[in-house]
């Protein structure tokens, strides 16, 4: 109980500290106005679930990647002087990350939704689109969330801590099919599959991809990793792994963070 009051006190003062501050608004108004401009240029939400799908698989992991790391840095002074506090270590992180995730995944949902409800509200099979959207947009959060915090704390500097997220999210979000089809390429005389589908599995943006795409059923858009996995497993199987394996990526990066920050002398 104690140890709950400590972590949700912690939570309570930073979301406090972000309700006051002007990035929570703008990340909301960033999500609103895409949304927004998309309804308003399509006129139609089918297409602009669609075109939402981009949105949540590389905007999302930027923004939680740059801003995560930024806002370690930025309250670095606070956490060393809460570390000088009767508080444990774990109690500490749990409510500093809290507070750093649920303002983020709260705002990416009303902005990205708050315009479908203002212009008449979806029906049935279109609210489940972006229900997903939102709910993989979230995992993505804390994915990026997770990998800011390990480089914030293992880098003290912050010029090289921004450069490398910067890096994290180029080689997950831009690279890593083309490097996929290099090596489809390289050693297409022998049987790849497999092996194609192991490294799919080491891609959170792919795996999202994945799970958009079929539940949006436009599997031509899958690219060549998404369509071998599906091809492989069959629809049902690949949407199971591939949600077990983003949901183990939204974990084991929070988990390394806080094993790292449990040890890390600041």
């Amino acid at each position: 109980m104690k140890s709950f009051s400590a972590i949700r006190h912690i939570f309570g003062f930073q979301l406090q500290d972000a309700l006051r501050s002007r990035w929570l608004t703008l990340h909301t108004l960033v999500y609103l106005c895409i949304s927004e401009g998309l309804l308003l240029s399509t006129g139609f939400a089918d297409k602009t679930l669609v075109s939402l799908i981009n949105v949540v698989l590389f905007l999302v992991p930027l923004i939680a990647l740059v801003f995560g790391v930024i806002h370690q840095y930025n309250n670095r002074d606070y956490t060393v002087w809460m570390l000088t506090q009767p508080v444990e270590r774990r109690h500490l992180f749990s409510g500093l990350f809290l507070g750093l995730t649920v303002p983020m995944m709260a705002s990416f949902g009303l902005g990205l939704g708050l315009p479908f409800l203002w212009h008449g509200g979806l029906a049935g099979g279109q609210m489940l689109r972006l229900a997903t959207l939102v709910g993989l947009g979230s995992v993505l959060i804390l994915v990026g969330t997770g990998v800011a915090t390990i480089l914030s704390i293992r880098f003290s500097d912050r010029v090289k801590g921004i450069g490398l997220v910067l890096i994290f999210w180029m080689g997950f979000a831009l690279l890593f099919d083309g490097l996929v089809l290099l090596g489809v390429s390289a050693f297409a005389q022998w049987p790849v599959e497999k092996a194609l589908l192991g490294a799919m599995l080491l891609n959170p943006i792919d795996l999202a991809r994945l799970i958009l795409l079929q539940t949006f059923d436009a599997a031509a858009m899958l690219g060549y990793t998404g369509a071998v996995f599906t091809r492989f497993f069959g629809s049902a199987m690949g949407l199971i792994l591939a949600t077990g394996a983003l949901v183990l990526w939204a974990v084991t990066p929070t988990w390394s963070a806080l094993r790292l920050f449990n040890r890390q002398d600041f």
